[in-house]
């Protein structure tokens, strides 16, 4: 297994073919997320990359898992990829799946990479239930624009490791240096920013994005994961 990112194009295509899948047309697909039908089209071309808040609305919407995004660009040996189906969770009768690997080396994790952003799987196997993630913040990136803030389903908890971070949860700001840690309710509005000279290093996890009724609730009545949806 290669620790290579996969490329714009590689992840656009995969968010195309699942969409397409899911008969979801660009425009629909951009009015849930509260962008434009031009700029999902450059995503899936690979011609820009997603910042952290709009590539999470995206895979929340169409119930794609970072993990299963992961794992179908960073291995993409044939083109005899099989119809996306969306792995249904039901958090009170969940399926658990098998844990073939236990272990993951320091070497050999899935990445994606982001603007000014990385992502690292800490988890070996795919998990459909937790984002378990090891992620890079470069001096002055951002999960989101200021007047965008991220929301989606589950709770998420972050322990930094190297470097400062500030983490905006709704109204409250708060500013974080190694060894501190944070969790919030991830249906509140947030962002997370580098505004500082070193990068940031952390451990991020992510429970029940997907198995959330409350940004079920949201999408079924078409709001943005970001912040204007809630206006």
């Amino acid at each position: 297994m290669s620790n290579a990112a996969p490329s714009p194009d590689q992840i656009g295509q995969r968010l195309r073919d699942v969409r397409s899948s899911l008969d979801i047309s660009v425009r629909e697909l951009a009015r849930r997320i509260g962008v434009s039908p031009s700029f999902v089209s450059q995503i899936e071309l690979g011609k820009t990359s997603p910042s952290v808040g709009t590539l999470y609305a995206i895979v929340t919407e169409l119930g794609l898992s970072l993990d299963e995004l992961m794992s179908s660009t960073g291995d993409s040996a044939d083109d005899d990829t099989p119809e996306y189906v969306p792995m249904q969770w039901d958090p009170e009768a969940a399926h658990w799946p098998r844990i073939g690997e236990p272990v993951q080396r320091a070497t050999g994790r899935r990445i994606i990479q982001l603007t000014g952003v990385t992502w690292e799987r800490l988890t070996h196997d795919d998990d459909p239930f937790v984002d378990f993630l090891y992620v890079t913040y470069e001096p002055g990136s951002a999960s989101c624009g200021e007047e965008d803030m991220m929301r989606h389903g589950g709770r998420e908890y972050g322990h930094v490791i190297e470097g400062r971070i500030d983490v905006q949860v709704g109204f409250e700001l708060y500013h974080l240096g190694a060894g501190d840690s944070i969790h919030f309710d991830s249906i509140v509005p947030h962002r997370l920013s580098n505004p500082y000279d070193q990068p940031c290093r952390a451990v991020w996890v992510v429970v029940a994005r997907r198995g959330d009724d409350r940004i079920t609730s949201a999408r079924a009545n078409h709001e943005s994961s970001h912040l204007p949806g809630l206006m």
